[in-house]
């Protein structure tokens, strides 16, 4: 097979992973349209219809050769190592776990099964930032276990980063209630976590999906759309801002756009 044929077959898969329509290559290697449910090739709606030619459904795009403007710079100031404050002396994750573990500064703490602070490489060079735990995760105490977090695999995997080689975590450690979104008191107490679990780990790209994680890091009200398609930066590190995977389940329509947001992500990683 030539180089171009497999890079084709890679950039396909991905694309099938990301939610794309199914390809299937012909005995010669050139793609074809995949089979309907009902036996008719991809394209060919009814009988009024022409069919469409054999071709890819997806076809492979190349990559952007310029990286999008500059948007927000946001520098919060870090905490102070000689107060009482116990989370910016944490010295590793598994600190920031275990102040995450005893924690009674808000409300969510009050209904909760197991706290989430997080999981992944402690040098990674992406950290993935979401909204809250939900329900699974309160269960397992781990963050991005239920579908949504299926989605996240399979799109880290896309982009040749393994989730083991990723840190993910979200805003707030604890699930509000019946998922709603988190409010700005309990961001407040529990975002020093974050903004520690951060500087440990000193990513080369941070991954902000939806928008409490965009505005959050951000420190902003703008909308999750107006943020996307630039390069912000948090402390300095450069910052993309793309969709939540649970959106992705609900409006399939957004993961082309989330696809753009990732490989702007992978390449800022090198």
């Amino acid at each position: 097979m030539t180089d171009g044929r497999a890079l084709a077959r890679e950039f396909l898969e991905q694309q099938r992973l990301l939610g794309g329509d199914p390809v299937i290559f012909s005995q010669t290697g050139s793609p074809e349209p995949s089979p309907q449910a009902d036996g008719r090739t991809g394209g060919q709606a009814d009988g009024n219809t022409p069919p469409r030619s054999a071709s890819p459904a997806v076809r492979p795009s190349a990559p952007p050769t310029e990286l999008p403007p500059p948007g927000i710079s946001y520098d919060p100031p870090g905490g102070d190592l000689f107060s009482n404050d116990p989370v910016p002396q944490a010295v590793s994750l598994e600190a920031i776990a275990q102040l995450v573990a005893s924690c009674t500064k808000c409300r969510l703490c009050e209904a909760r099964r197991h706290t989430v602070p997080g999981e992944g490489a402690p040098e990674a060079r992406l950290v993935a930032v979401g909204e809250g735990p939900g329900r699974v995760e309160d269960e397992t105490g781990r963050p991005f276990v239920g579908p949504a977090g299926e989605l996240l695999t399979k799109i880290l995997g896309a982009i040749d980063l393994p989730r083991e080689r990723v840190f993910i975590c979200n805003v707030v450690k604890c699930r509000p209630p019946e998922n709603r979104l988190p409010q700005f008191d309990e961001i407040a107490a529990c975002v020093p976590y974050l903004f520690r679990q951060i500087e440990i780990v000193k990513p080369k790209v941070i991954l902000a999906m939806g928008g409490t994680a965009a505005q959050t890091l951000l420190n902003t009200k703008q909308s999750l759309g107006s943020l996307r398609n630039l390069v912000h930066r948090f402390r300095g590190i450069p910052l993309i801002v793309t969709y939540h995977p649970a959106a992705l389940l609900r409006n399939p329509n957004w993961k082309k756009p989330t696809w753009d947001d990732v490989r702007i992500a992978r390449r800022l990683i090198g």
